[in-house]
């Protein structure tokens, strides 16, 4: 497989640095070892492969709502990036407009994590995500989407759907929560992100069950409505991963040179914001 030529946008990215922000004592998982990736490394990384923006993602793993390491590696990029930030269900309106100032489009929503109860009443947030003009970055698993759609339906908030939904390949095309995010990307102004397939997959790279979900979304959503992510450093991965292995999935899933550019360029820089270079070619 062959690397698709166009620059990229990688719309899921994690900054780990225990060594300068150490993990909260609590958390229940303590990433080490390939799965440590400090704002230095992360732009070594898409430099090779010519990634030129990033949407870096917090982490409910090691730092919970503690934004200091995703507000260091945004300074760090000077511009290159954007970021995703996990706060509390209560948080306060100086500090979503600290975040915003800093580089924050969205905020996370990481229900494998913590479970659907967690979020049954953050309608107040949304709400303030909204006024904000901050997108709600949803992360599920199996049929967890069935539990949100209800607090989904009554909001305005813009939507971005995390690695593929995580859908149930045992369940198949057909299953109620694949089918209900299908139905979100035909009826609202929502972004999917095909990434993660290794969190769903169950056979190893390029993990080819995954691709009929894939081409299902796309054709839901729309390339202008998709974008790509590696999840790199792959936190919990059950096998070794590399970017550049990942990347090249792309070019067989999308073989047409202009798709890849909608998928890793046009429109992953309309969504965070990059809206100089929305139109630009390689």
């Amino acid at each position: 497989m062959t690397l698709p030529a166009c620059p990229k946008i990688d719309c899921h990215i994690h900054a780990i640095d225990p060594a300068r922000f150490r993990y909260a004592p609590d958390t229940p998982y303590r990433p080490s070892g390939q799965e440590i990736a400090p704002a230095a490394q992360l732009l070594r990384v898409l430099d090779v492969y010519d990634v030129r923006h990033a949407l870096v993602v917090a982490t409910n793993t090691g730092y919970g709502s503690d934004s200091r390491i995703l507000l260091d590696t945004l300074a760090q990029g000077k511009g290159r990036f954007r970021g995703v930030a996990v706060v509390e269900n209560d948080v306060d309106v100086r500090e979503l407009e600290r975040l915003k100032a800093a580089g924050v489009i969205g905020v996370a929503f990481n229900v494998p994590f913590h479970g659907t109860d967690y979020y049954r009443n953050t309608a107040p947030l949304l709400a303030k995500l909204t006024d904000f003009g901050l997108f709600l970055q949803i992360q599920v698993e199996q049929d967890q989407l069935l539990a949100l759609l209800s607090l989904i339906e009554k909001s305005d908030v813009k939507l971005v759907i995390d690695h593929c939904g995580r859908p149930s390949v045992e369940q198949g095309l057909n299953g109620k929560a694949f089918q209900a995010l299908l139905a979100i990307g035909r009826t609202r102004d929502a972004h999917i992100k095909l990434s993660g397939y290794y969190k769903f997959s169950k056979l190893p790279h390029p993990y080819e069950d995954a691709w009929p979900f894939i081409t299902a979304l796309v054709e839901a959503f729309t390339l202008d409505r998709c974008v790509w992510g590696s999840d790199y450093p792959f936190l919990r991965a059950p096998e070794r991963l590399d970017y550049g292995p990942l990347l090249a999935v792309l070019s067989r899933l999308f073989p047409d040179p202009a798709d890849q550019h909608r998928l890793l360029w046009r429109t992953p820089a309309r969504l965070l914001g990059f809206d100089s270079i929305a139109d630009q070619s390689a």
